[in-house]
């Protein structure tokens, strides 16, 4: 089904919202209304939708919002009823307006709706936790102080909970997991003992909403208090409070908001009269539609819950990916853990292998205190494939690995070099060192490279192990994943960068941009940084053109300058086209477009390589590390026989990587047939339904394929089992 668009209805509005992307909070105002909640407030509002003819509605916002909007739909016709009997309306207006269809869509920095992984706002409120907790962490190793960060949460953890995973907290307090009797022994014990392991410093997080066992709120300066008091040390108390809401919104939400704002609309002009409420949510990399009021029930249920203290239960009902957040910390933050380890006898070996791409550290942080806990002795490579025939493996404890997960880069060093000239080398290296098991982390040199070990079993048993492959690449052109550890980083940096672009040209009238972003043959990046950024063209390889759309493209946006719009952005990846480079494109615009808009060009290059780390990033590189350190901890048991690992088996060689909605260990094997191996990109890539989104909102006439939309599902039936998903940060 397609639908066609409708310029008409939205030609007004359209200038008014052009910089939207761009700005936080809602530029149409939001409030608290008391009166909403009467009945009386409900009928004026009826009264004030039949007059403007308004019988589709968006509702945007928490679940006492949404509460409120599917109670003011089920009283419509009562409404209605009530307002024809007072002369406020004629018969004619009731029954034009006989039928209200309402959809909402979660905005909430808590992420505390339960039915959908990531609500609009959270990944931006994270970001600027990040940077603040970035910035103290300087601070603290310059003058070696504890710092106790407070964060927004009164009834959810989840900023909390996501923001320690993050920066490695030592410690985090959530209302869904109040700390047992005696906690402030164990955590001074930590912190003590973090301080004789020559950390310089503390990082303790906490949500506003915190409390003890005993119901007892736990509050920042008491834990500055008890710190001092117990250990003398330096401590500091910061507390956040609004400025995690501010500030521009993060490439995640810019996406997210875009795709469920799409599904918002398709739900509304598919409903009919018997078509529940429904909220739309993110489940996984999907988009789906849940019946409202099951979500808030379930919302509702997880408060319940902790008032009854079974909070064991009201973390299960916030979901697998809130358990699995917490499970993850608790492997890689638990002290007790590491003194009662148990001894596997096995080794495992992690390294990295392709361009560096940002949360590469924070995988390898994780893999190696999971690896630990699990019993195993952990070995690290350098240098990817290269270091690994040269001997550049050694033992890497949990100590080695502090402070890593936020650092950019690859501290463990990369390279693009593939093992088929060197496995003699390679598997001499697996003997010395008796490697178990091994786990590759990065991009397609990485695939390639898994490929060529596994189909070099049958000549080297040193190949025989359990092997799996984690996707880290800004380019997010793996084949079997969905999203890339690094991908999130790069369109942050790409979409900064634009706006910083577009800004410089707020003094200037009509002018072009053009921007190069990386991605080889891959054009996710360009694709999804245009849509989070406003661009008006994107110029990829999987979708081809000619002169002919260049011209159709300079003159659209001719047009465009000649109304209120007075500034464009065409992006254009790295390798979309051999003849039509950056270059021709700058030069045809500008000679085009002369004596109506002027132009300038900008190659972003290796900087959306670099940086700090997004927190999706550092959490996704963090869980799905551990996700693959607990698959070799159970293939390792399973292959070892007669004293040895032994497996050949094809789902021993494998790639974890994100479908749609779930986490999957796929056969390497069985990838190669959705591969391009010559343009390393795969075959299908789920993003391309972005792009007629993306020309939708730079005004161009055309059509949103609606075939793959959600359909209105229960709650129950978007939680997959094995589900880990990945957007949920």
């Amino acid at each position: 089904m397609r639908y066609p668009l409708c310029h008409r209805a939205v030609r007004q509005l359209w200038s008014g919202l052009k910089n939207c992307k761009l700005a936080g909070g809602t530029v149409i105002g939001s409030a608290r209304c008391k009166e909403f909640r009467t009945h009386e407030g409900r009928l004026k509002a009826a009264h004030n939708l039949v007059h403007r003819r308004i019988t589709y509605l968006c509702v945007i916002g928490g679940d006492g919002s949404l509460t409120g909007a599917n109670l003011f739909r089920e009283e419509w016709s009562d409404l209605l009823n009530e307002l024809l009997e007072q002369g406020l309306i004629d018969e004619e207006a009731a029954r034009n307006n006989s039928e209200l269809h309402i959809v909402g869509m979660v905005g909430s920095i808590d992420n505390d709706f339960c039915g959908t992984d990531m609500t609009i706002g959270t990944d931006s409120a994270l970001h600027r936790i990040i940077e603040v907790v970035d910035a103290i962490m300087t601070t603290a190793q310059s003058h070696q102080r504890t710092f106790v960060l407070e964060v927004m949460g009164r009834h959810c953890g989840y900023l909390a909970l996501v923001s320690a995973l993050a920066c490695g907290a030592d410690w985090v307090f959530i209302p869904e997991m109040p700390p047992e009797d005696g906690w402030e022994d164990n955590m001074c014990l930590k912190l003590s003992e973090n301080r004789a392991d020559k950390k310089r410093l503390n990082i303790i997080i906490v949500a506003e909403g915190a409390i003890d066992s005993h119901n007892k709120a736990i509050t920042p300066d008491y834990i500055k208090d008890l710190v001092v008091s117990r250990l003398g040390f330096d401590t500091r108390v910061t507390i956040l409070g609004h400025v995690q809401r501010g500030g521009t919104p993060s490439a995640f939400d810019r996406i997210l908001a875009s795709r469920m704002g799409v599904e918002a609309v398709l739900a509304l002009l598919e409903a009919s009269t018997n078509t529940p409420a429904c909220v739309v949510s993110l489940v996984g990399n999907q988009a789906v539609r849940l019946p409202l009021m099951e979500c808030v029930q379930m919302t509702q249920e997880v408060q319940k819950a902790m008032d009854e203290k079974k909070f064991d239960e009201a973390v299960r009902l916030r979901g697998r990916s809130f358990e699995n957040n917490l499970s993850t910390y608790r492997l890689l933050a638990s002290q007790t853990a590491r003194s009662e380890l148990p001894n596997s006898s096995f080794n495992v070996a992690v390294m990295n292998v392709g361009a560096p791409a940002a949360g590469m550290n924070a995988a390898v942080r994780s893999a190696v205190r999971v690896g630990i806990t699990e019993g195993h002795k952990m070995f690290a490579v350098s240098d990817g494939f290269e270091g690994f025939y040269k001997g550049q493996v050694k033992e890497i404890k949990w100590g080695d690995v502090g402070g890593w997960t936020g650092q950019g880069g690859s501290l463990l060093g990369t390279k693009r070099t593939l093992p088929a000239k060197h496995l003699d080398e390679i598997a001499e290296q697996m003997r010395i060192h008796n490697i178990n098991a091994l786990l590759v982390i990065g991009g397609f040199e990485a695939y390639v490279g898994l490929l060529e070990l596994s189909s070099a079993r049958d000549k080297y048993a040193e190949f025989c192990v359990p092997m799996v492959m984690i996707p880290a690449t800004v380019s997010n052109n793996i084949p079997g994943s969905d999203l890339s550890i690094g991908s999130d980083t790069a369109l942050n940096a790409i979409t900064d960068t634009c706006d910083r672009i577009k800004q410089s040209a707020s003094g200037t009238k009509r002018r072009v941009f053009i921007i190069e972003t990386m991605g080889g043959y891959c054009g996710y990046l360009a694709t999804v940084g245009g849509l989070a950024a406003g661009a008006d063209t994107v110029y990829i390889y999987e979708e081809p053109f000619d002169i002919r759309d260049l011209q159709a493209n300079v003159e659209h946006l001719t047009q465009k300058m000649k109304t209120s719009i007075q500034r464009g952005l065409v992006l254009r990846n790295e390798n979309c086209n051999e003849n039509f480079t950056t270059d021709f494109i700058y030069q045809l615009y500008s000679e085009e477009g002369r004596g109506v808009f002027d132009c300038r060009k900008n190659i972003l290059g290796h900087m959306q390589q670099g940086g700090a780390p997004s927190p999706f990033d550092r959490n996704f590189g963090t869980k799905v590390a551990a996700k693959a350190i607990q698959w070799i901890t159970r293939t390792l048991k399973e292959s070892y026989k007669q004293g040895r690992v032994f497996t050949n088996s094809e789902d021993t060689a494998c790639l974890l990587g994100m479908r749609r909605r779930a986490m999957l260990f796929q056969p390497v094997v069985q990838l190669r047939e959705e591969t391009d191996f010559v343009h390393r990109i795969p075959k299908e890539q789920w993003w391309l339904k972005l792009r007629p989104l993306m020309k939708i909102l730079a005004k161009y006439k055309t059509s949103y394929d609606v075939s793959d939309a959600g359909q209105l599902e229960h709650v129950t039936r978007v939680r997959p089992k094995e589900s880990d998903t990945a957007a949920a940060i």
